[in-house]
């Protein structure tokens, strides 16, 4: 059975993330969107464990649950969190956050138990834990061997293994000897599997891809994803697909454009300074407007410790498909800001109702049949989206970046052209 997974997502009891963040809306979105698998999120949170325990059944033998109230819904919840750890390294301040996968709730608060010694676990969904990422890994293995850990959103500037402000230059300085077992690496909305294929020193891991969603609308939950193939579903086949880098049941990840994420190119939300790493590079880093540092993207992060050219392919990689929300490209034809327009919903609904779900518009929906239903532009772009035929205007320092689809949308927003446009010669 084929399986799209979301595995790291937050509940309503993390910093700036919907209140409504509750299994029940979790799951009815996840399966508008086209997972049958998505993570809890949050759950060294102890109301949320509790809430858990209200509103979820086991699934079986799974390791997996289901929604109580909807056990027909066909999506299933595996235990997760994102935890942050700050601790010093070779006098330097590192600030690293992890995501955590778990086979059930009774494990779960076995884990708290260890963490909650080390950092308050009811002050964010996502606790801030004094602690070093090797001794996480091992407190986290000795509660059970079963239990997962990879490093998340392993590109950003800020709390990523790799980030330009507090991170490494490998996994092996950053979990030191707790790394046999690290098995995979989260991309993050701003790189991509082609981006991380650069280092060879990541060829050990596989490279996952989740949506860090704070909000169960679907141009957020399952914006990146993980697709499987596997005889049964279940919390044992996920982690030792992973762990084995089995592409016969581990066959490729769901992926946003890089370009679209906030973090791709280096620049300077203040100032509408958004540079390439090329240009970032002659500036020396420098915001050309108000001469403070410039936020580093991941695009000249990956540039830094790469040592493989643009294009390198290994030879066991996994698949990627890119795609972009659909609310997202409705608003873009339709020359709305807001993916929760009531026009965007009207058309969104419309395709959802006749498709079954995103995913099966985005990847499967033929031009002709969604000729039948929508304006024809928008029928376009959605396949233009799925044939890579767009163009995304870079996102940089905290902004997202913005889709192009025809190239009548830069006169409609002529913010788009000032972004498009910008590069060294500006400043010269």
């Amino acid at each position: 059975m084929r399986v799209i997974a979301d595995l790291h997502i937050h509940s309503r009891h993390s910093r700036a993330t919907s209140q409504r963040m509750c299994p029940e809306e979790i799951a009815r979105f996840a399966r508008i969107k086209g997972l049958n698998l998505v993570g809890t999120g949050d759950f060294t949170h102890p109301k949320w464990v509790g809430e858990l325990q209200e509103t979820l059944v086991q699934a079986s033998d799974t390791g997996l649950y289901k929604v109580a109230k909807d056990p027909e819904l066909p999506v299933r919840f595996m235990m997760t969190a994102e935890v942050s750890t700050i601790f010093t390294f070779e006098n330097e301040v590192k600030k690293i956050h992890h995501v955590l996968l778990t086979p059930n709730m009774e494990i779960a608060v076995q884990i708290n138990d260890k963490l909650s010694k080390y950092g308050d676990l009811t002050a964010d969904g996502r606790p801030t834990l004094n602690m070093s990422a090797p001794l996480l890994i091992e407190e986290i293995m000795a509660v059970s061997s079963e239990n997962m850990v990879f490093p998340a959103h392993a590109w950003t500037p800020w709390f990523s293994i790799f980030g330009a402000f507090s991170g490494f230059n490998s996994v092996e300085d950053c979990y030191q000897d707790m790394t046999k077992h690290i098995h995979a690496l989260e991309t993050g909305l701003s790189s991509d599997p082609p981006m991380n294929w650069r280092l060879s020193k990541l060829d050990q891991f596989v490279l996952v891809s989740n949506s860090d969603s704070h909000s169960f609308w679907p141009w957020r939950i399952g914006r990146e994803a993980n697709v499987f193939e596997l005889e049964k579903l279940s919390y044992y086949e996920i982690v030792d697909a992973i762990r084995q880098k089995d592409k016969a049941r581990f066959k490729s990840t769901i992926e946003t454009d890089p370009a679209y994420g906030k973090y791709h190119w280096t620049g300077h939300r203040n100032c509408n300074v958004a540079l390439s790493p090329q240009e970032a590079i002659k500036l020396g880093n420098t915001c050309p407007v108000c001469r403070k540092k410039l936020t580093k993207g991941v695009e000249q992060r990956v540039e830094e410790l790469a040592d493989r050219p643009a294009g390198f392919k290994p030879a066991n990689a996994a698949g990627f498909i890119r795609l972009l929300p659909l609310s997202e490209i409705i608003a873009t034809v339709l020359g709305t800001d807001s993916p929760s327009s009531r026009r965007v919903w009207s058309t969104y609904n419309l395709l959802i109702e006749s498709f079954g779900d995103e995913y099966a518009v985005l990847i499967d929906a033929s031009i002709e049949k969604l000729n039948r239903l929508v304006d024809a532009k928008v029928a376009e772009a959605i396949v233009r989206v799925r044939e890579g035929r767009v163009e995304v205007i870079p996102g940089y320092d905290g902004v997202y970046g913005r889709l192009v689809v025809f190239e009548d949308d830069y006169a409609k927003k002529p913010s788009l052209k000032r972004v498009k446009q910008m590069n060294l010669a500006d400043f010269l």
